[in-house]
């Protein structure tokens, strides 16, 4: 039996029901009456009632006063903006999934996926219109939906076959424009190229990606903005005219620095994935989820209210500890394993339990990414949700990794 209330009231309750059983009242006949004390014989009994209901109340306390584990500040979710096909699809997708499943932030890669007035010449063919991005936010605000948009900022200027863009349209922009795209693209290659990279001291490249940044935050009604910046391997190449000779560290700390500084005199915050700020040597993770090319020293020459977005796909990793250590706000993020997302969201809470004050609050949380297109993520989990039995389903898939990974965070959380 347990009553709701505060500890007086449950210790009153707890107290007549005591009486009624033990059938003392202080006085003839039945029931309490509470100003009677006891005497004589009546003593003892008392005596042991009190102490019952001390052993109860006692008892209630540890039960109700419980460690209570408050919710993640971030639930995320990355994804690649919907096509403008797709657009309402995908807001229905926000407001009957991802609301309910108490996602609070969804960066969303725009890239130049839609109709930019300012640089209107690195638009996509066909991409999303001012209304079509004002649907999205219209949703994201009903749930109380933080948006965080994406353009990939100096890395990823070029996919496997396909330059992108930026260095379509400004090839001068280019950090190493010697090495030409294949036609036939494998990876690895002679020249080492996974993507391109812009060149960060080009004198041009700010002025237009800043356009872009300034442009895709307004129309998303936004305060923070997710530069990339993951997986650069072209940086200082002893080819470039600028860059050559120069500190790989150095010049990502400069590119992170400037982007973050533009954004915070506007009263924004920088994103960026965190992969280039590990030391892959010493840790052991390689060259995809850190860095081989010595950037990572640039992670004591970047401004600390950068938020780090710490990718980690085949093993949950423990680097979200270093990012804090070093004073960033960080998020372990998780694809399609689904035992690496649990355990990421496990180590999460229990960071965030078991730190000091000064560091439990910049582990923020877990954000599940999807590395294909909104629709194929929704068609999958869609089926996965029909499916009557889960466990014959395919289980490396992005939107099994999503599930299960809230069902985990509701699990542990209190709302």
């Amino acid at each position: 039996m347990r009553f709701e209330g505060n500890g007086i009231v449950k210790s009153l309750i707890y107290a007549i029901i005591i009486v009624q059983i033990t059938g003392w009242s202080g006085k003839s006949g039945p029931g309490l009456k509470i100003c009677t004390l006891p005497n004589g014989k009546n003593m003892k009994k008392f005596k042991r009632i009190v102490l019952l209901l001390g052993m109860l109340f006692l008892f209630q306390s540890a039960y109700t006063q419980e460690i209570v584990k408050v919710d993640l500040p971030v639930r995320g979710f990355a994804i690649a903006a919907p096509q403008k096909t797709d657009v309402d699809r995908f807001v229905s997708f926000m407001d009957e999934v991802l609301a309910p499943r108490g996602v609070n932030v969804l960066i969303l890669r725009v890239d130049y996926n839609y109709e930019f007035k300012s640089h209107p010449e690195l638009r996509n063919k066909v991409t999303l219109s001012e209304g079509d991005v004002k649907k999205i936010v219209a949703v994201a605000r009903k749930h109380g939906m933080k948006l965080v948009p994406q353009i990939n900022l100096l890395g990823h200027q070029s996919w496997a076959g396909s330059l992108g863009n930026l260095l379509k349209v400004y090839p001068e922009f280019d950090e190493t424009p010697q090495v030409q795209i294949p036609v036939d693209y494998k990876w690895p290659n002679e020249d080492g190229l996974y993507c391109k990279s812009y060149c960060p001291l080009h004198p041009g490249v700010h002025e237009v990606v800043f356009d872009l940044m300034d442009e895709i935050v307004e129309v998303f009604e936004t305060d923070a903005f997710h530069a990339g910046m993951d997986e650069v391997f072209y940086i200082a190449d002893d080819k470039c005219p600028r860059c050559s000779g120069r500190d790989a560290a150095e010049l990502f700390a400069g590119e992170v620095s400037k982007i973050r500084n533009h954004l915070q005199v506007q009263g924004k915050k920088l994103w960026m994935w965190g992969d280039r700020l590990i030391d892959g040597k010493t840790t052991g993770i390689g060259m995809w989820e850190a860095s081989m090319n010595n950037t990572y020293r640039a992670i004591d020459m970047i401004p600390k209210d950068v938020v780090i977005c710490d990718w980690h796909y085949e093993r949950p990793d423990q680097t979200p500890v270093m990012f804090a250590m070093k004073g960033f706000d960080v998020i372990s993020c998780a694809w399609k394993t689904p035992q690496v997302g649990v355990q990421q969201v496990k180590d999460m809470f229990r960071w965030r339990e078991f730190q000091t004050e000064a560091m439990k609050d910049r582990f923020q949380g877990v954000i599940l990414t999807v590395w294909s297109g909104a629709a194929g993520f929704i068609d999958g989990l869609e089926n996965y949700m029909a499916a009557e039995d889960k466990s014959k389903q395919e289980q490396s898939q992005p939107w099994v990794t999503f599930v299960q990974m809230f069902d985990t965070i509701d699990k542990i959380s209190t709302k």
